[in-house]
């Protein structure tokens, strides 16, 4: 069968057999014309070289191309899939909520647990006899929802007297500031700090009942001494500031980022309409 091809399409070995081939008919042609007898061997016809294969580079190129075309079809399928999903997904949400639901109702803690300042009584009678102070009816509601904290298991870290250089006090101090503890001495609030600790010390007292320990609290002065034992240690307060207030202003009572100390008592002297508040800052 001929050989079609052209002579760009032939490869270099079959270009190299042709050109011997020709350069052997030609020189067995000027050999006929001079008349030299020709060899049978040299007159069979070389038979040209096999073509060389075709090199395999354009087949794997190919492989290439239809596996990068493959990924790139399981990326966009990929992506649609994550689209239908967030689709589905918001789909079943809205299906879920159908309407605002409620906010829950939260109480919260009250930083702190009274409503009006302890200490309160109406004014003694003639016999001495006193009466606990009446609840604001607006605030009756309010007193019904608060739980009084336990008291405290004694402990060495507990206020257990406090003395008052300047007005001649030196009383015990008991846990807890209702009616009851108030008739043994001077209270410390429950859950109030400590003395000594980081917060709001508060301890309070009568005025004019049951030895009348905080009677002359009005007469402290900035820079007076308070002391307050523990078991196991006297700690300084310095007197800073005195008010007058109403009773319901809590505010006093409330936690403190240092150590502080408030006193509290009822005022004036045997009217107990206010309370007279002091507030001393721990000494080093």
């Amino acid at each position: 069968m001929k050989d079609r091809r052209t002579v760009d399409e032939l490869s270099i070995e079959e270009l190299e057999a042709i050109l011997k081939l020709r350069k052997r008919e030609a020189r067995l042609a000027r050999l006929r014309q001079r008349g030299r007898p020709v060899p049978e061997e040299r007159r069979a016809p070389l038979k040209p070289a096999p073509p060389a294969p075709r090199p395999s580079g354009i087949q794997w190129g190919w492989i290439a191309d239809k596996l990068l075309l493959l990924i790139e079809i399981l990326a966009v399928l990929g992506l649609i899939a994550i689209v239908i999903q967030l689709m589905l997904t918001v789909r079943e949400l809205n299906a879920n909520a159908p309407g605002a639901q409620p906010l829950p109702t939260f109480t919260p803690t009250p930083m702190i647990n009274v409503v009006i300042l302890p200490g309160g009584h109406t004014p003694p009678d003639a016999q001495g006899n006193i009466a606990p102070e009446p609840i604001p009816p607006h605030l009756q509601e309010l007193v019904t929802k608060i739980t009084p904290l336990p008291v405290p298991t004694p402990g060495p870290q507990q206020a257990r007297r406090i003395v008052i250089p300047a007005i001649k006090v030196d009383a015990p101090v008991v846990e807890g500031d209702d009616a009851e503890a108030l008739r043994k001495g001077a209270g410390h609030h429950i859950g109030s700090a400590n003395p000594g600790e980081r917060g709001n010390c508060v301890i309070s007292a009568h005025d004019d009942v049951y030895g009348e320990i905080f009677r002359d609290l009005p007469l402290l002065k900035p820079g007076d001494e308070v002391f307050v034992y523990t078991e196991v240690q006297r700690y300084r307060y310095r007197v800073q500031e005195t008010r007058i207030v109403q009773p319901t202003e809590v505010s006093v009572m409330a936690p403190t980022s240092s150590p502080v100390l408030t006193l509290i008592s009822c005022y004036p002297y045997r009217v107990n309409t206010h309370r007279i508040v002091v507030i001393a800052t721990l000494e080093p």
